[in-house]
């Protein structure tokens, strides 16, 4: 219904405006504009825009890296596809925190000390699944593949939902879920001999550069480096200013460390440069470093438990120039080539700032220990090995000075160090434009700053004609030395989508088989005259010669996977026996598959080249561990199989 407009009334229009309140504006206004929702609906709008053109842009500047081969275009259209791909992620990274929160800015409460330095995900296009799984279902394994329509559909749209992830732990359970998927892939699907025959395209995390490969593993290694970059982006979205936000960030860059470890060790000859041995390890010691950050800060939080005075300023000067020492450790592979070329400048200056203000937040705590301990405090052993090496001062030798104004003057020199470091810090923050508008990270510096020098002036006296000697270095040392955790995907609990197809021990791509029957067995005076062990396919162990089943042309070795009709891909022994004792004197219809040898015709005469579509779906119990992709001449995503017995880090299965 619409309704009718009124003219009966010429004055409405002017009382209307009457009433209207003083500054307030309704001509021309959108009213959805004037609301919070409509704020971020117009931003998220703003936003969309933005990387479509980006998504343009990167098309283009694709097309033209893979057309030319011309050194100097590609290094120029390579520079322009990382300057996109740092505006990429940086866009959806605010359409994500857009459409996780209902308020435009974070709460004054969730702000945090120093930002750290989060991983882009790769991205990647979309992939038909379809062809290649119908002829490998249709030729190996000889069911029908149109059965299989629904299996490859839920196989499509989980890649296609793991594009992108939401920022969160159901991002993580849904990129488990298909690098679990993947696994099952790789052990039924994928043959010494051959692949599936599929281009695998994904984006470089650092570069933005395409990179591409036909091996299943590079899928997998692409995945399980995602994994590892949305941990970095949760620990680094973590409201570290309570107690639970730094555990959560602690466990997240544990678990960033470990995906990235396990990256390293178990793929080899990665096609793009973020997925390289010294990448990765560069990438496992900065996650490393921002879990030692994170267990620095959170000495800082109020704490009953916490040492206090003297032992609690000594620690946490410990425990600042070991993240100091590490994140000079993180610069140093950084600047090392090949990393040095592709790593984005302002996570190398970032890292160099930080490893200045931590080794000056040390000096600070240093000059804490020094200046506001009472003597007998400051004549601890703990005190007393952690100055070793300092300047001869009165006192015995390698201990702290135990004369007022010799630790006033010994607070003063590593006062001293400290706002020389915080102004360097400075400095190279002013330096790098990237850095500038981290507001935040220049907001702590210089606060830091400010405070040192106040503390320094409140010990310079006027009289202070000779200066003190140059405070040494505070020796790192940390009670809590981060742990790298592999990512759990055990507890992303997922069943083989194409289960139907039968256990992987027998019916993979790696095994040929011919399926023989039926196959009528009746019952002797003895039974049927044969042997049966194991589960998932029941296995023919022994076969009585002269028996009924040797008499009807059944082998040890053989597999049952059919009993008078029902298919039993998946029963147990029990099962099975229940089923043989039940029959009556007609006896048993059996179908088996036997194991050929690789060199074998799958089929020849009475025996089918293979099972057919007798078989329905139950739940899968096993599998078998993944399989190399095919050799080629090209370098190729691989999965290494150095012997790893006794470490559970290394284990990827899908099962715990």
């Amino acid at each position: 219904m619409i309704p009718e407009e009124r003219t009966d009334d010429p004055g409405s229009g002017e009382e209307s405006a009457r009433l209207q309140p003083a500054g307030s504006v309704r001509e021309g206004c959108d009213p959805l504009a004037q609301t919070l929702r409509g704020r971020l609906q117009s931003r998220r709008a703003q936003v969309h825009q933005q990387i479509n053109k980006e998504l343009r842009m990167r098309t283009g500047a694709e097309n033209l890296y893979r057309a030319t081969s011309n050194a100097w275009v590609r290094e120029t259209v390579a520079l322009e596809l990382s300057y996109v791909n740092s505006s990429l992620q940086l866009l959806k990274e605010e359409l994500e925190e857009l459409n996780g929160s209902a308020e435009g800015d974070r709460p004054a409460g969730e702000g945090v000390s120093v930002p750290m330095i989060p991983l882009g995900l790769k991205e990647t296009k979309e992939l038909d699944w379809s062809t290649p799984l119908r002829e490998l279902i249709s030729g190996h394994f000889g069911e029908d593949s149109a059965s299989y329509e629904a299996e490859i559909r839920e196989l499509e749209d989980l890649r296609q939902a793991i594009r992108t992830p939401s920022r969160g732990e159901t991002g993580l359970e849904l990129l488990m879920a298909y690098y679990n998927q993947l696994c099952f892939l790789d052990a039924r699907f994928i043959a010494p001999t051959r692949n599936l025959g599929l281009l695998f395209q994904w984006y470089d995390s650092l570069t933005g550069v395409p990179a591409q490969q036909r091996a299943l593993a590079f899928e997998k290694g692409s995945v399980l480096f995602n994994i590892g970059a949305l941990y970095t982006q949760i620990g680094a979205r973590q409201d570290r200013s309570c107690p639970e936000g730094t555990r959560r960030a602690i466990e997240a860059f544990q678990r960033a460390a470990g995906a990235f470890s396990l990256l390293r060790e178990n793929f080899s000859r990665a096609p793009s440069p973020d997925m390289s041995p010294a990448s990765l390890s560069m990438l496992e010691r900065l996650m490393t470093a921002q879990a030692q950050e994170c267990i620095f800060e959170g000495l800082l939080l109020p704490s009953t438990e916490a040492p206090q005075g003297c032992l609690a300023q000594l620690r946490l000067a410990q425990e600042a120039a070991q993240v100091a020492a590490e994140y000079r450790l993180v610069h140093q592979t950084m600047a090392q080539p090949p990393v040095r070329d592709y790593v984005p400048f302002p996570w190398t200056t970032l890292v160099r700032v930080k490893a200045e203000y931590f080794r000056a937040l040390a000096h600070y705590h240093a000059a804490a220990v020094l200046c506001d301990s009472p003597p007998a405090e400051v004549d601890c052993p703990a005190l007393s090995q952690a100055f070793l090496g300092l300047p001869a001062t009165p006192g015995p030798p390698g201990a702290a000075p135990q004369e007022q104004e010799g630790r006033r003057m010994l607070g003063k020199a590593h006062l001293k160090r400290a706002i020389l470091g915080q102004e360097e810090a400075l400095r190279l923050h002013a330096v790098c434009r990237a850095l500038r508008s981290v507001d935040l990270l220049q907001a702590v510096l210089a606060q830091a700053l400010r405070r040192s020098l106040a503390r320094y002036s409140e010990l310079d006296r006027e009289d202070d004609f000779l200066e003190a000697t140059e405070a040494p270095d505070i020796p790192p040392k940390t009670q809590q030395k981060p742990e790298i955790r592999a990512p759990s995907f055990s507890r992303v609990k997922v069943t083989d989508i194409f289960h139907r197809l039968g256990p992987l021990s027998v019916f993979s791509a790696k095994n040929c088989w011919r399926l023989v029957g039926p196959v009528h067995v009746t019952r002797g005076e003895a039974g049927f005259g044969l042997t049966l062990r194991g589960d998932a396919p029941v296995l023919i162990a022994a076969v009585i010669p002269g028996g009924p089943a040797a008499a009807a042309g059944l082998r040890e070795g053989d597999y049952i996977v059919s009993l008078n009709g029902r298919p039993c891909k998946w029963w147990k022994h029990a099962e099975v026996v229940a089923q043989l004792k039940g029959v009556g004197d007609e006896g048993a219809s059996l179908q088996v598959v036997t194991l050929l040898p690789r060199a074998e015709p799958p089929s020849t005469g009475e025996h089918r080249p293979a099972l057919g579509a007798l078989l329905r779906g139950q739940k899968e119990c096993g599998r078998g561990p993944p399989a190399p992709g095919r050799a080629s001449p090209r370098p190729l995503l691989g999965w290494s199989r150095k012997a790893k017995r006794g470490k559970t880090r290394g284990r990827l299965s899908p099962h715990p």
